[in-house]
């Protein structure tokens, strides 16, 4: 089943419900920043390496899902790169990118391991949907249901009332539930207690807005408490939530 967001992308989650992640090789600082962007714009995590020895160690540390690689890199060919990766991931599907177009390359590429090709120049919206095939043939994500919202590494399914964060469980109120559903149905948008206050406790409390300070004080040591913060307030105008850096 797919699923499509607010912004018309299906999206994509690990078993744990928290982003897909990425690794981007390729040594085109400017096309790697350009990958990059777009994969986020996905609600990927993305890490990028510039050479084949600096791939390898990243992906040892960040065990991504999925790899991009350049097959000509400044300190080894992305073959050797490939064969390297698959030592430590051996099942991550890999997305060649390269400037070479022959027959040759192609099925060089493809008998060493990787999993598809693309050739330079190639549009962003290409590369972006050859990987989300990649990812939901290997199995390691999962389309998310249709009752989830999810903001970077926070979920909330809205039937089963469940919510967790980086796959950790997090138990709220009712209240805090309606709360924290308002804010993730209007990602980095600035929400006034006006406007928090009609959706959630469905009459203004006049003088008593101060109970939205607390229900969000609340959120916060819930959602926040050790991790990067993702609720912000916005002085003078309101409150939002967006992922944590």
């Amino acid at each position: 089943m797919t699923t499509t967001s607010p912004q018309g992308r299906t999206e994509l989650l690990r078993p744990d419900r928290t982003p897909v992640r990425v690794l981007v090789v390729d040594d085109e600082v400017p096309l790697a920043e350009l990958l990059s962007m777009a994969l986020r714009y996905e609600g990927w995590e993305v890490r990028s390496a510039g050479d084949g020895a600096d791939a390898v160690r990243t992906a040892r540390d960040f065990r991504p899902d999925a790899v991009i690689l350049d097959v000509m890199l400044p300190d080894m060919d992305g073959l050797a790169v490939l064969g390297r990766l698959r030592r430590e991931l051996s099942d991550v599907p890999v997305l060649f990118l390269t400037a070479r177009d022959s027959v040759e390359d192609r099925i060089a590429g493809l008998t060493a391991g990787g999993d598809d090709y693309v050739t330079k120049p190639f549009s962003l919206e290409e590369v972006v949907a050859r990987l989300r095939g990649l990812i939901r043939r290997s199995g390691t994500a999962a389309v998310r249901s249709e009752s989830q919202l999810v903001v970077g590494d926070l979920m909330l399914d809205e039937d089963s009332h469940e919510v967790s964060r980086g796959g950790t469980n997090i138990h709220l109120t009712a209240t805090e539930f309606e709360l924290l559903r308002f804010l993730m149905r209007n990602p980095r948008r600035v929400l006034s207690k006006a406007q928090i206050l009609d959706r959630v406790w469905n009459y203004d409390f006049g003088g008593q807005a101060n109970v939205v300070e607390l229900y969000i004080s609340y959120l916060r040591k819930k959602i926040d408490a050790g991790r990067s913060p993702m609720i912000h307030t916005r002085r003078g105008a309101g409150y939002l939530i967006k992922p944590g850096e």
